[in-house]
């Protein structure tokens, strides 16, 4: 997720190619793993198999809510990069509308290693919105237990990458170089010409795309893939805004989810701006992390609040050159750079020496990190993605319908939260020019019928997706089971660390849920 519903996904798999801005890490050293019982402990004692989860679906039938089913679509596999499969899917632009327009969902799969033991295919989303699932099957490593009887399925999202794409980020830049903090009229004005110009762009060239990139529309893509690939019931992971993703699949099609660990937890019964001070908390606690464990090895020879502080003031009189880079570290670079390294530990290490650098007048470390977030290339190039974070945030949360009234929030949220909370919530300033009507997203209802158990894990210390969003959703949700990974970052599956490696593996395999909530420290 990026800075709000994933700032952005993300993620740990865009991170390892230089491209991240929701990073996906290894957070810490394993110690222990402890069962906790919860409030769900009640709700499904013992383990869940496939035979009573089959059973279940039986007696129950179909869900009165669940869509019409579409036709089965079809999938031709070609060879397309080393290990991989790939091929495109054809799905209705509107899916109110079937037989109208199409619009291409690109996929790639990694076979499982052993066909013979093969259960059918896990889809994995890394984040976003805005990330690709394609790029992240190339590299990315489930455990051993997943990948070799499941094949490894990714997909660039409706507006992403290979998908059909949103691409309108010629202003990406002068969005993101401007000033995200309002000291008077002349800043708000200008914030406001940038937004325009990105909006206006935006609308210009994909009015017909733009209604139809909520995340009730990948949800529906998803069931389609999950059909083309010839599963009767998804097996899904997805991080951070991925949990978007699945819950809204879960929501639609409660009757054809197999197993769903969701990694990151976005809570969906949040307003925009609820959910942008969220936030604001979890990257303002992170920072509280980081500072207090540079100040304990005496990272800079002064307190490291104080230096960050200073940077910040510096860029704030006068952008910070950056010889090295092809712009200089404006407040809004500053900015993405902090929160960009407050997605993971691994991280850490390379703001500090960036902060040391541009204290000594070399911002090159802080724009690189900003780039980073932004996936803007060294050619000054944007990779296709970024811009549907706000094609699909201003559509899935309720905003408020003016400009200044954002801000005015973010001035609220600023003095709380003085580094990330003014310019976390003036991002958002854009969904009050974005066109259209916002439709947000529904929570899974604590009534729905005939879902399967589904995990969660949520990080102590994760930035974007706070660790209370994943207790409070896991809670709501028949049956459901919470591990609780206690570390910094954000999100952790996948990353090594066995407790929960182990747990979630089970789980995708053979449908073990562990008999209550875990805490892996």
């Amino acid at each position: 997720m990026r800075l709000m519903a994933a700032k952005r996904s993300s993620n740990r798999f865009r991170s390892l190619l230089g491209v991240s801005l929701a990073v996906l890490t290894l957070v810490g050293s394993l110690v222990s793993c402890t069962q906790t019982g919860g409030d769900n402990a009640a709700d499904q004692p013992g383990s869940t198999t496939a035979t009573t989860l089959a059973d279940d679906d039986a007696e129950e039938g179909p869900a009165p809510s669940e869509p019409e089913p579409e036709p089965v679509p079809q999938l031709e596999w070609s060879e397309c990069r080393t290990g991989l499969e790939c091929a495109d899917l054809q799905v209705p632009l509107d899916h109110d509308d079937p037989d109208g327009e199409k619009i291409t969902i690109a996929l790639a799969r990694r076979p499982a290693r052993d066909p013979g033991s093969r259960i059918g295919s896990v889809v994995v989303n890394p984040g976003g919105p805005g990330a690709s699932g394609i790029t992240a099957v190339s590299y990315m490593l489930l455990p051993a237990a997943v990948t070799e009887r499941f094949d490894v399925v990714g997909f660039d999202p409706r507006g992403v990458g290979d998908s059909t794409a949103l691409d309108c980020h010629s202003h990406l830049q002068a969005i993101y170089d401007a000033d995200p903090t309002m000291e008077d009229a002349a800043d708000a004005d200008h914030y406001r010409t940038v937004s325009e110009d990105f909006v206006e762009e935006c609308e210009v060239g994909h009015a017909d795309l733009l209604p139809h990139l909520g995340t009730e529309d990948v949800a529906r893509d998803l069931d389609l893939i999950r059909s083309a690939l010839g599963d009767d019931g998804l097996t899904y992971v997805g991080y951070s805004y991925g949990t978007s993703i699945g819950q809204q699949y879960a929501r639609l099609f409660p009757q054809k989810v197999r197993a769903m660990v969701l990694d990151g937890v976005v809570d969906l019964d949040r307003t925009g701006l609820e959910a942008a001070e969220d936030q604001a908390r979890g990257f303002t606690r992170a920072m509280d992390a980081y500072v207090a464990e540079c100040d304990a090895t005496n990272c800079f020879g002064a307190p490291t609040r104080e230096v960050v502080g200073q940077v910040i003031a510096s860029s704030e009189a006068e952008p910070i050159p950056a010889p090295g880079a092809d712009r200089p570290a404006t407040p809004g670079v500053v900015t993405l750079a902090l929160s960009q390294a407050m997605y993971s530990r691994l991280l850490w290490s390379r703001l500090t020496s960036a902060l040391r650098d541009a204290g000594e007048g070399d911002a090159t470390g802080l724009v690189a990190l900003a780039d980073s977030y932004l996936q803007r290339q060294s050619d000054g190039s944007y990779a296709n993605g970024f811009e549907i974070y706000f094609g699909v945030s201003c559509l899935d949360s309720q905003w408020p319908d003016s400009f200044d009234e954002v801000l005015a929030a973010g001035k609220d949220v600023g003095s709380r939260y003085p580094i990330f909370g003014e310019a976390l919530v003036n991002d958002y300033a854009r969904c009050a020019l974005w066109p259209g009507e916002a439709d947000p997203l529904e929570p899974i209802p604590a009534d729905i019928e005939g879902l399967a158990p589904l995990l969660f894990i949520s990080t102590t210390g994760d930035p974007a997706t706070p660790h209370e969003s994943g207790v409070k959703v896991a809670a709501a949700i028949p049956g459901a089971r919470l591990i609780t990974n206690v570390g910094e970052g954000h999100t952790v599956f996948a990353s090594g660390k066995p407790c929960i490696d182990r747990a979630a593996s089970a789980y995708l395999v053979d449908l073990t849920l562990p008999d209550e909530d875990l805490r892996c420290d």
